[in-house]
């Protein structure tokens, strides 16, 4: 039995990621070492070290070639993908081709070395459970990870890879917008069905979700979004704009420098925050390149102006989820627009809990039922898609079929999984294949073959094939992911770069701990010093006032020693931690 004590709820984004947990009977996101809640998915090779997170974020102007961000737009894609190669062309670092699949090429340690999209985000995740570890006191061996409403199979799976990799039993993975419809929905009663339509508009992605929320029950009814539209696309948009508003008026091309580039990306988003609020906002970049100073604003009008096609972009998805759902738009009761990592940490954390068992009276009457985000299905004659399972069908869910044999005398059958929404199967995703070989030849119509497809409530995708009257059958579970193997050498490989990071953080601390020991003992040194000669002073005086008084009377003598005591006694008792004098 797997112990799920401590289960995490992760938000694996984009641009930042967050983690929480169930304590106290109350969702507690938790504060990075940084005391932030949230975390930058950076990761950044230095010349001795991997940082992660607001480290790595605050040095990439330094360091461009060997920043990382974005990665997840690279997950579960070929290298010859038309977004990836698009993609390409705006990040600093650089991207190989291996087995088809897109490689994140580092300098680390002086050494050129090649990460998978997975390894970067399990080191992600690693700063997750590391800053979870570190509030509990305990290990975190369990999280659900919440993701963008639209991943397909091989993206869903890597994640999954991903979370093995960091160290972390995944137990469920979630989409970000209904886990945030989790958070929404904690504690409400409602008297009857009410349709909310939850818009996520996140640092890469766009997700609408549009949900039945009832006493506790929350049924996901459609799901729509866009993998490519997000706030990285406006920062893109505002960096090629800058850029050629710097070549009219300088006659120079940013392109040809990144550590310049990476400065206006910085500019640029933080324009794009301040626009949130204010009508301008002001790029003010000191020797952007060849010592020239790059002064300029931008107007909120400019912005909307530069980014209207992807807004309109957007309500496609909105659009989208309402057809699916077969609902107008006067039948929905609310709509919640989502900001930032933690209300999808927090609904993460709260679905964590309840996999792990927990009893409180505030979350067990919830039930989440979530769907497919594409649908499933098998090639038949003339390369045409039958779908098996719908997007937005619910699942866990199990779907049977008879299916057409196409000619006389066939003895074997070839079943060709495929996810999408394109009635061909050319432009769909070939998830897997397998055959039912031995089968006796029989005239078309004849034989049938029964296919059934169950997807449980972790998207594990199982494709079996009956031929009916031999009984002969085969199965096909997808897995899309890496290989056992190179899973094992990236948990091995992960380990050591978890060892290098904490020898890094044990030698800064044992640095940190000697200069402030060195430091602490000079400014006795200082303070003793100065005592010294203020306590020689009063004991010279008195001296002094001994020779030249000799017959002195009692009261004299002891109201000097007094004196004498009022200055030497605090700085003996700091010299020996003494409560008496002298």
């Amino acid at each position: 039995m797997i112990e799920v004590n401590n289960a995490v709820g992760i938000d694996l984004g984009t641009t930042y990621s967050c983690v929480g947990i169930w304590q106290n009977d109350r969702v507690v996101i938790i504060a990075n070492d940084q005391g932030y809640r949230t975390t930058p998915s950076y990761v950044a090779f230095a010349d001795k070290e991997i940082l992660i997170g607001d480290a790595a974020k605050n040095q990439v102007a330094i360091n461009p070639y060997n920043t990382v961000f974005d990665v997840h737009r690279l997950i579960g894609r070929s290298f010859n993908d038309q977004d990836v190669q698009s993609d390409m062309k705006l990040w600093p670092f650089r991207i190989i081709e291996k087995n088809e699949k897109p490689y994140i090429r580092v300098i680390y340690k002086g050494e050129e070395k090649d990460f998978t999209p997975e390894e970067i985000l399990s080191m992600i995740l690693t700063k997750m459970k590391e800053t979870a570890e570190d509030f509990l006191g305990t290990p975190v061996k369990n999280a659900v990870i919440t993701v963008p409403a639209y991943l397909n199979n091989s993206q869903y799976q890597a994640i999954k890879d991903a979370g093995l990799i960091s160290g972390l039993n995944v137990l469920r993975i979630i989409i970000g917008s209904t886990a945030a419809a989790i958070a929404y929905g904690l504690g409400k009663k409602y008297s009857g069905e009410r349709n909310v339509l939850f818009y996520d508009l996140g640092g890469d992605t766009c997700d609408v979700s549009l949900l039945t929320i009832e006493s506790g029950t929350i049924e996901v009814i459609a799901v729509a979004g866009d993998t490519h539209i997000g706030g990285e696309d406006f920062n893109n948009r505002l960096i090629n704009y800058f850029i050629q508003v710097f070549k009219r008026k300088f006659k120079k091309d940013l392109n040809s420098n990144m550590r310049a580039l990476c400065r206006l990306r910085t500019q640029c988003e933080r324009a794009k925050h301040t626009l949130s609020s204010s009508s301008q906002a002001f790029i003010e970049i000191d020797s952007l390149i060849e010592g020239i100073d790059f002064y300029t604003s931008l107007t909120r009008t400019k912005f909307e102006e530069l980014n209207q096609d992807l807004f309109r972009s957007t309500i496609e998805s909105v659009e989208k989820v309402l057809r699916d759902a077969k609902v107008d738009k006067n039948q929905v009761d609310e709509i919640i627009l989502v900001g930032g990592s933690t209300p999808a940490a927090y609904g993460a954390a709260v679905q964590a809990a309840i996999l792990s068992g927990e009893t409180s009276e505030k979350i067990q009457d919830i039930l989440l039922l979530d769907v497919a985000a594409l649908s499933l299905g098998i090639e038949t004659s003339g390369g045409v898609m039958m779908p098996f399972i719908k997007r937005n069908t619910i699942i866990p869910v199990e779907k049977s079929e008879i299916v057409p044999i196409d000619f006389d005398g066939q003895s074997s059958v070839l079943i060709q999984v495929y996810e999408g929404e394109h009635t061909q199967t050319s432009d769909n995703n070939l998830l897997g294949k397998f055959e039912l070989t031995g089968i006796p030849s029989a005239p078309e119509g004849v034989m049938q073959i029964g296919v059934t497809f169950d997807i449980d409530a972790n998207r594990f995708i199982n494709v079996s094939a009956v031929e009916k009257t031999t009984g002969i059958s085969n199965e096909i579970t997808i897995i899309n992911g890496l290989s056992e193997g190179e899973i094992e050498y990236m948990i091995a490989e992960a380990k050591n770069f978890r060892a290098d990071r904490e020898k890094t953080a044990q030698k800064i601390q044992a640095r940190n701990c000697l200069e402030n020991y060195v430091y602490n003992l000079r400014n006795v040194i200082q303070c003793i010093n100065a005592m010294k000669d203020k306590l020689e002073v009063a004991v010279q005086e008195s001296i002094t006032w001994l020779d030249d008084n000799q017959e002195a009377e009692k009261d004299e003598c002891e109201h000097k020693q007094k004196s004498l005591e009022e200055i030497a006694n605090p700085i003996m008792m700091k010299l020996y931690g003494a409560d008496s004098g002298p």
